[in-house]
């Protein structure tokens, strides 16, 4: 009888240990604490020099940014405008979402996707100095991948901008409940009940 007592503590053991991992690879990946990004690193958030046009998308792909996260602009007789799509492409100051010219501005990356910035001095987003971050999703592993920017329009020429047809990621093995675990888990509990009952 002492026999069949233990064999169903090791099976409840066994179900109560299977769970415990199961749930930790759930949330893997999860804990990781927010990060604030200062925009364009040791340089910050400035007109790009002629040879270096890009520092900005270059930066960005350099960075993976995670909802929660935040930018971070330190600039100095310039200012950030958050646009929409049409905004970056085109350098529109007229139509933004938000503008900051404190010097300090720290924006808060609060939901996944794209987040577009461009610079309210004149001419500085059409030489450079715009910035396009992509939050990821919270199960995607990787930075979301994205077409090149098209070179900055001509006052007279509006190019459209490209749409984005970067396959979606694939879910992770872990990225949601078990279903093994539940599966075992009534076979785990029908196994210790027919073992603690002696039969």
């Amino acid at each position: 009888m002492a026999a069949y007592s233990l064999l169903g503590v090791f099976c409840i053991s066994l179900i109560v240990v299977t769970t415990a991992a199961e749930a930790a690879a759930i949330h893997k990946g999860r804990a990781k604490p927010p990060t604030e990004f200062r925009v364009g690193g040791k340089l910050g958030w400035r007109e790009p020099d002629a040879n270096h046009t890009d520092m900005y998308e270059v930066w960005a792909t350099k960075n993976r940014f995670r909802i929660g996260d935040s930018l971070y602009f330190e600039y100095r007789n310039d200012s950030v405008l958050e646009v929409e799509k049409q905004g970056y492409y085109h350098c529109n100051m007229t139509a933004t979402l938000a503008s900051f010219n404190d010097g300090k501005t720290v924006i808060n990356l609060d939901q996944p996707g794209p987040f577009y910035f461009i610079s309210g001095a004149p001419d500085h987003c059409k030489n450079g100095q715009r910035l396009l971050v992509d939050v990821m999703n919270p199960n995607q592993t990787t930075p979301p991948s994205r077409p090149p920017p098209p070179p900055p329009a001509q006052p007279s020429i509006a190019v459209p901008p490209q749409p984005d047809y970067s396959p979606a990621p694939s879910p992770l093995p872990n990225s949601g409940f078990s279903v093994r675990a539940l599966t075992s888990f009534p076979v785990f509990v029908a196994l210790a009940t027919f073992v603690a009952s002696g039969v």
